[in-house]
Order: structure tokens, then sequence, then C-alpha cells
């Protein structure tokens, strides 16, 4: 007999339907996930990038009636996955659960491994250096996933560690139709690729390659995932796959995860950073990011140049209308507006090129 359950009578524009129960939201690149549970309450699974808790209020009146949810639930902590976790919790008032080991991300205690831009494969890499590296603080409402397995708000799914790509990732799995919320443990597009943000082209790649900090883990939690046998995976990066597809791709993915998944050169190829349940001790020199910055720079200046040589041809095109439409209105600059699909980073001081700003003194 199929589970039914309880939600809003009408489907949400902005979200898409994973599963009974479950939906997607994508915020500019990355995914969160509203998870109901048979009696009408529900869970939010992860919180999206910064300046997404519009975008999700939109989605629970759509879904939930306004229903605040039982629980955030968070399969790790960089700052595309909490964005708007600190405003949301404070406003539902609702517990955060995260594993051990990401409790010093939420805590404000220690920043994460440094990302690694010498991983190359495309602009989301190349542009690493720059995405927000504090902690949060939200220790107010944080709790520990219980030892059990068990997933508070949801009685028919459990959560599996599935460290690698943070030291305390963890992964959801509803066993009745074999859900798997993945988390980045692994991801459905190519996670480098900025072109990918835009295409979403379905295919199963490894945990995104620049923020990666142990390997030889990211490659077990993989195996481990793909012994559940998931029907449907919905991941952090990417749209839902599911059945022979997916399994297909995913033991393809653990036989060859050494050639296909790990980058060739990288700061964390050949030595993992290792942290404990109060932040990070270690990690590995920094390789030579000079060529990545550049190119990241380059293609901040030439997206700026395309803008603006976009807006001064149409200047020139629509000069008359402008000249009457000037004096009634303003217009923002061209490369003054967001462009879509980049995600959002901070600002480009000379502290903020040093990878190891904004992290701990490592030993």
């Amino acid at each position: 007999m199929e589970t039914s359950y309880r939600t809003a009578p009408h489907a949400s524009k902005e979200a898409f339907a994973v599963a009974p129960g479950v939906w997607g939201l994508k915020t500019v690149f990355v995914n969160l996930y509203f998870v109901a549970s048979p009696d009408g309450s529900w869970v939010l699974v992860d919180a999206g990038v910064y300046g997404a808790a519009p975008k999700i209020r939109k989605v629970v009146d759509e879904l939930f009636g306004g229903k605040r949810p039982k629980a955030i639930l968070l399969t790790h902590g960089h700052f595309d996955h909490i964005g708007a976790l600190k405003e949301l919790a404070r406003e539902w008032e609702v517990p955060v659960y995260a594993h051990p080991l990401e409790m010093p991300y939420l805590n404000g205690k220690s920043s994460y491994p440094p990302p690694d831009p010498s991983v190359g494969g495309g602009g989301m890499a190349y542009m690493s250096f720059l995405y927000p590296k504090k902690p949060i603080d939200v220790s107010e409402y944080l709790e520990l996933l219980p030892t059990d397995g068990s997933v508070p708000g949801l009685p028919d799914w459990r959560w599996v560690h599935t460290p690698g790509h943070t030291a305390g990732h963890v992964s959801f799995f509803r066993e009745s139709d074999r859900l798997l919320l993945a988390g980045d443990a692994f991801i459905t597009r190519d996670g480098e690729s900025m072109l990918a943000v835009m295409t979403q082209k379905r295919e199963v790649h490894g945990p995104p390659k620049y923020y990666t900090s142990d390997w030889g883990s990211a490659h077990r939690s993989v195996e481990k995932l793909m012994e559940l046998n998931p029907g449907i995976a919905a991941t952090g990066h990417g749209l839902p796959m599911e059945g022979g597809l997916l399994m297909r791709q995913l033991e393809e993915l653990v036989k060859d995860f050494w050639s296909v998944a790990v980058p060739g050169q990288g700061r964390y190829v050949h030595e993992p950073a290792i942290a404990d349940e109060q932040g990070v001790l270690s990690v590995p020199p920094a390789t030579d990011n000079t060529i990545p910055k550049v190119i990241a720079a380059t293609g901040i200046v030439a997206l700026a140049g395309v803008a603006l040589v976009a807006y001064a041809r149409r200047s020139g095109q629509d000069n008359r209308r402008k000249q009457q439409e000037r004096a009634m209105r303003v217009r923002p600059f061209s490369h003054n507006r967001p462009l879509q699909g980049i995600p959002p980073t901070v600002a480009a001081t000379l502290d903020e090129d040093d990878p190891q700003a904004h992290t701990n003194n490592y030993p």
C-alpha cells in the first residue's frame, strides 16, 4: 500500500518533484530538499546559498501552507548548503541536526580545509578561492544526529555517514523506495564546469573536486552508497537520477574512482586534511594555484567585457528611445547586475586570495 503524504493541494512552481513526499529546489547552483512525513509534518534538508531564504519560504507556502518544519537536517556545512540556515533556524525556532564532525563548522570554532582551485576542470573550480570560508554559528539550534542512525522527523529514513567531501558528511536513505539524498558524496552533473550548472546534464560524478579534502574516504563512501542499491538518487548538484542508468554509472564510478573522480593534481590528492570534533588539525601544503587564479580573473573580466559590449551595442541601437526615457528612470550598468548561474562570492581582497585565509592556523 502506497504511503500518502498530506501537503498543500497545489504543486510548487519553484520546486521539482523527486519521489512521493520529496521535492527539490535549486538555488543558483546547489539543491536543497523538502521531505514530508505521512502525518503531514516535514523537514528541510540543507539550506542552499546565501539569499535563498525568500525562495525557500515561497516553496514552503506552496507545499505546506507555510507550516514550519520539525527540523533542518544538514548533509554538511559548506557555504552553499547553509546559506539560509541561520535566518530560517531563528525564524522557525527548530533544531538543526548534523554529524558530530560537522559541529565545529556550525558553531563558529573552525573553518573548513581551504578549497583547492588547482584541481582545475572548469569555472566552478577556478573560482573556488573566492568562495566563503568562514564558519557560521548556529550553536543555539544545533543538535547531534542520533547515534542509532534514525532521522529526527522522518521515522522511515536513516542517515549514513559518508565522509570524504567533508569529515562529517552524511546522506539520507528511505528503505521503502530506496530513495537516496546523497548530498555531495557523489553528484549528478559535472561539479567543476560552469556550463554544467546551466545544462544540468544528468550523469554520475564524484564529489566536487575543489572542496573534497579526503579522497580515500570519499571513495569508500561512494562504494557504501552503491551497496545500498538506490532506486533514485537526488544530490547536492544536478538533477535526480534513477533506475538502471543510475546503478550502472555508480558502479563505474566506484570501479574507476581514482582515474575519473580524483583530480590529476591538487592539494589533497596524496594527503588528506585531518579533522576531529574540534575542527581541522592539519592540512597538506598548498599547491601553486597562480594559473587557476589568473584563469578565474580572466574569466570574470571576459564576462564583464561581454556584458559591457552587449550593453554598448544595445545602447547604440536604442539611443533615441533611451534619450527619451533617461529623464524618467536610471538604468543600472550591466556589470552591476548579478550574472545568472554565477555563485555568490566574497570580495576578492588580498586576504581572500590567500588560500589559508579565514581558516585555522594549521600545524
